[in-house]
C-alpha cells in the first residue's frame, strides 16, 4: 500500500533520512521506534507531502504522495497540534472535519457517542477552545479526528505521549480493534517500547535516519529492544 524508494532528506548539509527501499502492506501494523532525531517524524511528514524530499519517492497505491490528493481520501493522520484548530472547541472541531470528509450529522454525533470512554468526561460539553486544554487532551481530539473518517491507512507519531495510564490502555485497545476488524494499515511512532510492540505486528528501528533493525512482532521483540537500546 505504502512504497518507498531513494528517499532522503537533507537538512543544513546533513542527511537526517535515507530510505534506499521499504515496502508497507494493506493492513500492515507498521511501528516505528527510535531516538530522538533519528528521523521518525520527518519520515512522517515526507509520506503526509508536508515537506519536501531531497530525493526519491513516496507512494501510496501506485502513486506519489508528492504533489498529489487522491490518497488523502483515505489516510487519516496525526503528528501534532499543528493539526488542530485551536480557536474551535472540540465539538466544532468535530463538525469540521466531519463536514470536509462528507460524513452525515449522524454519523458525527455516534462517533462522538462512541469515543465516550476514551474522552473520559474531559473533552466534549466543557465549553472550551481546543487552546485550553490541557496537552493530553488535544491529543485524544487529534487522534479522534485522525480516526473519525473511518480511514484505510492511519499515521500517528506519538500517539502515547502526554497521556494518562487509562487513556493509554484504551487508545491501544481501539487500534487493535481498527486492525484486527477493519484492517485499517497502521504506522506508529512511539517512544514507548511496551506499547508500540502491543499493538504494532512489525518494527522498524531507525537510527541517524536509517533503517537499521526490521522484525516481525513476537515474544522476544520487547526484550530485544530494550537490549538494543540500552546500549545506543
Amino acid at each position: 500500500m505504502i512504497i518507498v524508494e531513494n528517499l532522503t532528506k537533507v537538512y543544513g548539509g546533513e542527511t537526517v533520512l535515507n530510505i534506499p527501499s521499504l515496502t508497507i502492506t494493506k493492513g500492515e501494523s507498521f511501528g516505528l521506534v527510535g531516538n530522538n532525531g533519528a528521523g521518525k517524524t520527518t519520515f512522517f511528514r515526507l509520506i503526509l507531502d508536508l515537506i519536501k524530499a531531497n530525493s526519491g519517492s513516496v507512494f501510496s497505491e501506485g502513486v506519489s504522495t508528492a504533489g498529489s490528493e487522491h490518497w488523502k481520501e483515505y489516510t487519516g493522520s496525526y503528528l501534532d497540534e499543528g493539526f488542530l484548530i485551536d480557536y474551535l472547541t472540540p465539538e466544532e472541531y468535530f463538525q469540521f472535519v466531519g463536514k470536509i470528509n462528507k460524513l452525515s450529522q449522524q454519523e458525527i454525533d455516534e462517533f462522538m457517542l462512541s469515543f465516550k470512554d476514551f474522552f473520559n468526561d474531559e473533552i466534549l460539553g466543557k465549553k472550551k477552545y481546543i487552546r485550553d486544554l490541557s496537552k493530553g487532551n488535544q491529543k485524544k481530539i487529534g487522534i479522534s479526528a485522525a480516526i473519525m473518517t473511518q480511514p484505510e491507512i492511519l499515521i500517528l507519531d506519538e500517539p502515547f505521549s502526554s497521556l494518562d495510564p487509562s487513556t493509554q490502555f484504551r487508545l491501544k485497545k481501539i487500534l487493535k480493534d481498527l486492525q484486527e476488524q477493519k484492517r485499517v494499515t497502521m504506522l506508529i511512532s512511539s517512544h514507548d517500547l511496551n506499547h508500540v510492540t502491543e499493538v504494532c505486528k512489525r518494527i522498524v528501528i531507525l537510527q541517524h535516519g536509517n533503517i537499521v533493525h526490521d522484525l516481525a512482532t513476537n515474544q522476544n521483540t520487547l526484550t530485544d529492544l530494550e537490549a538494543y537500546f540500552s546500549v545506543q
